[in-house]
């Protein structure tokens, strides 16, 4: 006779199943329209130019600036913010009563409050006092709240704090810029700068030279050139003060007073920091980052922040060093903002004089890199 399984019986063991579910989940409908209206702003903005300087001391040298200020808002920040937006909807974290904090220099606070914006969010910015007024300004145009501190090494702590009594979420730029951005393609900057650069007389740079201020841009570009298996180089330029550069040379916990130099240089090594995909770090004092901003305004017209001239008087180094070993090639940097957020600072002689900040002497430099190819510093 065939056999059958017999049905439970009262003291069989059978194991119940577990049914868990979120308490409190994040209204996916929400999240997918929030979601479609970032996209549709992306959809509707232009890729930003990668301009030409030309260099009349080393011909052989082509200088190229992403000019990443002609963002919405108006900085190499509106790309970081948009992904760092994108990954806390995709994470389940962000929903439609969630007020968005963050800890900023500046530039990220005005893009991240541009979105929250865009969303129906509430938005706070935590801050240095120093913080330029242009910047808070701007923030508080786009409907976002400044929390200003005196001590700038607290302002991670005091973004946290904020986040937690209102229930709301602190994105933490700093941790999550180099995991937010997706390094391998989607029209992150390296994929735009390479694409750009496809039929132009050196196609694949020597160099990519940019400041750090989370690390993400130079995370992002330098796995993305080992991820295409190209041989240009990434360096990081430091402004004078930053734990970046003494923390890439071994020494990790190395903590120090803030940057002048907004938007780049960090008084700790931050966590999205990627040491390993950069090949070399030029320190550049406050004075050199001033001088380079104004000289490629004088030349050029472009009105740009200090933190784009930290980065340039790094590129203008290394052009030199191409043209003296006479090999051709050419260099991408980057504009990072527009240099009217800075006019009251960067652009003051007045304020230059009251931080007892000399720029003559760099000024000279670079006329002789711009002009005859020769580094004097």
């Amino acid at each position: 006779m065939p056999t059958h399984d017999a049905a439970p019986t009262a003291t069989s063991a059978v194991t119940p199943l577990v049914d868990v579910s979120t308490a409190d989940p994040v209204d996916r409908d929400w999240v997918a329209r929030a979601v479609r209206l970032i996209q549709a702003d992306t959809n509707r903005s232009a890729d930003t130019h990668l301009l030409t300087v030309p260099l009349p001391g080393c011909p052989q040298v082509d200088l190229y600036l992403k000019d990443e200020s002609t963002h919405p808002t108006g900085s190499l920040k509106h790309r970081l913010a948009r992904s760092l937006i994108l990954f806390a909807l995709c994470n389940g974290q962000l929903g439609p009563d969630t007020t968005v904090v963050e800890a900023s220099s500046g530039s990220t606070a005005i893009s991240e409050a541009y979105f929250a914006r865009m969303l129906g969010l509430p938005f706070v910015a935590v801050m240095a006092s120093s913080t330029s007024a242009e910047k808070i300004a701007l923030i508080q145009r786009e409907g976002g709240r400044c929390r200003l501190v005196d001590d700038p090494s607290t302002v991670y702590d005091e973004a946290a704090r904020i986040a937690r009594e209102c229930g709301g979420l602190y994105v933490d730029q700093f941790s999550h810029a180099e995991r937010a951005t997706d390094w391998r393609g989607n029209n992150n900057i390296a994929e735009s700068v390479f694409a750009q650069l496809e039929l132009e007389r050196y196609p694949v740079p020597e160099w990519v030279v940019v400041g750090a201020g989370t690390g993400g841009t130079s995370a992002t570009i330098g796995r993305y050139v080992r991820y295409r298996a190209v041989s240009t180089r990434i360096c990081v330029t430091d402004p004078e003060g930053s734990a970046f550069l003494p923390g890439w040379r071994g020494d990790a916990s190395y903590e120090t007073r803030p940057s002048r130099i907004e938007g780049i240089g960090r008084p700790r090594v931050e966590p999205s920091f990627i040491g390993t995909v950069v090949d070399r770090m030029l320190g550049v004092p406050d004075a050199a980052s001033i001088a380079a901003m104004r000289c490629l305004r004088e030349r050029t017209g472009l009105h740009a922040g200090a933190s784009t001239g930290t980065a340039l008087y790094g590129a203008l180094r290394l052009a030199c060093e191409l043209h003296e070993a006479g090999r051709p090639g050419s260099i991408v940097s980057l504009v990072c903002d527009r240099g009217e957020r800075y006019d009251t600072t960067y652009g003051s002689d007045a304020w230059l004089e009251r931080q007892g900040i000399d720029i003559g002497p760099y000024a000279a430099v670079l006329a002789s890199a711009w002009d005859a190819g020769v580094w004097l510093g």
